[in-house]
């Protein structure tokens, strides 16, 4: 399997960005990492192992990103103004940075990715399509919380609201992004019901969407389904199959 790794000096975020593709070929998936985790998350983590089939089968080109969420919502010693300043900049890094790189190297201006991520992740992959759902195809959304609000101890502001999906999807209302998003076909939200996982945060979210008539796939996996790597290595080939059927 073809391994590219390359990294530059982010002109949004102010500071070395890197970045892994996996494949030489085939529809683009953007991964975003868990936690504070790094691009290289997934692999350590064996989930570009599960979806290696449709890698090597030029299928799927996978890119896994790194996040700024040690410096942003997980940093303690931030001021909620700057958490929310720096999901502003992220956005930036990705429209700006990112994407012109795997538009360049899987088909041009046209190309959509696909964004997934599990845990923190899944709010990532999920922002960053349903902000720009001209620019994506859909997410898979792994166990996922998509309210940050409880990451910035109460603080509001344009940031906030434009980084929170739960919030902004709820007040859709344009000519332009709901009318996109009304005909999705490659919106899934899913969660285990175990050790760990909170599924009513993926019922709350799915609830906005069927208020907004956007098209999606909500599964809660079982009561022994728990927050952790076993499932989201099943997770994650279950629904790319779907997908490429």
């Amino acid at each position: 399997m073809r391994r590219d790794t390359t990294s530059w000096f982010s002109h949004n975020l102010g500071m070395d960005m890197p970045l892994v593709a996996y494949g030489d070929r085939g529809y683009p998936l953007l991964m975003f990492p868990t936690a504070a985790a790094d691009y290289l998350e997934y692999e350590r983590f064996l989930l570009v192992d599960a979806i290696q089939p449709y890698i090597e089968a030029g299928q799927l080109r996978a890119y896994s990103i790194n996040s700024v969420n040690r410096y942003s919502l997980l940093n303690e010693q931030a001021s909620p103004q700057w958490k929310a300043e720096l999901l502003m900049r992220y956005d930036r890094y990705i429209m700006e940075e990112v994407m012109p790189l795997i538009r360049d190297e899987c088909g041009g201006q046209d190309t959509k990715p696909l964004t997934t991520g599990a845990s923190l992740g899944a709010y990532l992959a999920a922002n960053c399509y349903f902000k720009h759902p001209d620019q994506f195809r859909g997410t898979i959304a792994m166990s996922g919380s998509y309210d940050v609000r409880s990451y910035l101890k109460n603080y509001y502001d344009d940031n906030v609201y434009f980084n929170n999906p739960i919030q902004y999807v709820a007040n859709l209302n344009d000519d332009h992004h709901l009318p996109v998003l009304q005909k999705a076909d490659s919106i899934v939200i899913v969660t285990g019901q175990g050790a760990f996982e909170a599924p009513e945060r993926s019922q709350q979210f799915s609830s906005v969407l069927h208020q907004k008539n956007i098209p999606h796939l909500c599964e809660l996996w079982g009561h022994d389904v728990k927050h952790d790597w076993d499932w989201w290595r099943k997770m994650l080939p279950f629904y790319l199959e779907k997908f490429f059927s």
